[in-house]
């Protein structure tokens, strides 16, 4: 038979104060590392004023480019000018504006538009933008670099018109459908021509 040992009173409180400590640094420990509902503020506020000092540190570096776009409402007025240019001189045809990197902003086509107006349209306004030029002037480089018209989405015919601001181009502007370039190109001028009022 085995003896059993008696505990003194002096080693249960001991043992049990023991006990009481691990739990209580163990409490104590779980409670520092985790984020008190107070400081996730302060983390979030300290992490947008590093992000607004990176930005700025980028800006200062000529890291970001700042460029001018056309809205979508000045779009409108110069696609629906020329539109109303081209129906005063009695032409059926298709106006597109694109954005300066060629993004189409605006497409109306005429009512009797042929259906290979709409997107010659495009391709004109994207030509256009795409060399600041109108596409007359770029139709006639086509001598000296024929592989040009290689370029997808461009189309060198007359019909479309650059618009600028501050020397630099913001958008194109096609016009297709009328039975020559001249008349297109005309129509095109006359809704870049709007923007300028």
């Amino acid at each position: 038979m085995q003896q059993v040992k008696k505990v003194s009173t002096r080693t249960r409180v001991l043992t049990a104060g023991a006990l009481a400590a691990v739990v209580i640094g163990g409490v104590g420990a779980w409670s520092a590392s985790a984020s008190s509902p107070q400081s996730a503020p302060a983390t979030a506020q300290k992490a947008t004023a590093q992000k607004a000092t990176a930005q700025k540190a980028d800006a200062r570096h000529g890291a970001l480019v700042q460029t001018d776009h056309l809205s979508v409402a000045a779009a409108t007025k110069a696609a629906q000018a020329a539109l109303d240019a081209a129906a005063k001189a009695h032409q059926h045809v298709s106006v597109a504006v694109v954005d300066r990197d060629g993004n189409t902003l605006v497409t109306l086509r005429g009512d009797g538009a042929g259906p290979q107006s709409y997107e010659a349209a495009q391709e004109k306004a994207f030509t256009a933008v795409s060399w600041n030029a109108p596409t007359s002037e770029l139709a006639t480089r086509l001598t000296q670099a024929p592989t040009l018209k290689d370029i997808p989405g461009t189309l060198f015919l007359a019909g479309g018109a650059p618009v600028t601001a501050k020397g630099a181009p913001v958008a194109g502007i096609g016009v297709a459908g009328a039975p020559s370039g001249t008349q297109d190109e005309t129509f095109a001028q006359a809704g870049a021509a709007a923007l300028a009022h």
